[in-house]
């Protein structure tokens, strides 16, 4: 079943359960956090968010074409400064396809359905194995930058996966492409064999990575 959800398309690919910080100064996006904060319930305080597969986030003409696949994101903090632009921080909580954007309205707002992926299970040594992988990485990159995640890494396969594809240092087709996947195994191997890549190249170019590792924190929009 489709649901009608205010719109955020981002130069960037947001996860679910990974927070994301925003600027927002552009007056369509604005207006869809004022229209947000007009909601009681905090809890349904949400928009959907796809990636920019063509075009800009700001400007005239703006997005020039949008991936299908993005995530359903709730706002969680608003700071509102005194030339009416806003910082906020969003949460990503599931995934949805847009089947339609209607750009007519003071924001964009999309026709939008539910993108649940399969459940199953995941192999006890597919999570360690990822676990590993990123633990190399991590100390790999500690000479390089800062680490990528400095939390403690999730139990729970999907969100181990989600969190993995989050701090991957990749450009973002290959983002889209983990947040496509269908279930947290095949996440988890691609994301797995990316770090792996990165690993080898770190070791022959030691400047590496050249991509920024964490894609979603800040939004000229």
């Amino acid at each position: 079943m489709s649901t009608t959800l205010p719109m955020f398309p981002l130069n960037a690919v947001v996860f679910p359960g990974v927070s994301v910080p925003l600027n927002v100064f552009e007056d369509r996006y604005r207006a869809l956090v004022h229209h947000l904060l007009r909601v009681e319930d905090p809890a349904q305080r949400l928009f959907g968010s796809v990636g920019i597969r063509e075009g800009y986030e700001v400007g005239e003409h703006g997005s020039q074409s949008l991936f299908r696949v993005g995530c359903r994101v709730q706002l969680t903090e608003v700071e509102s400064h005194p030339d009416g632009t806003f910082s906020i921080v969003a949460v990503g909580l599931d995934r949805i396809q847009l089947e339609r954007l209607d750009t007519t309205g003071t924001f964009p707002v999309g026709q939008v359905v539910d993108r649940p992926e399969t459940g199953g299970f995941v192999d006890a040594d597919l999570v360690d194995e990822a676990r590993e992988t990123f633990t190399a990485y991590r100390e790999a990159l500690s000479d390089i930058r800062a680490d990528p995640y400095t939390g403690t890494l999730p139990k729970d396969a999907s969100y181990l996966s989600w969190t993995l594809a989050a701090c991957a240092p990749l450009p973002l087709h290959e983002r889209q492409a983990l947040l496509e996947a269908e279930d947290a195994s095949h996440r988890l191997r691609m994301v797995t064999d990316l770090l792996r890549s990165e690993l080898r190249a770190m070791q022959v170019l030691p400047s590496l990575p050249a991509t920024d590792v964490a894609r979603t924190r800040w939004s000229p929009n």
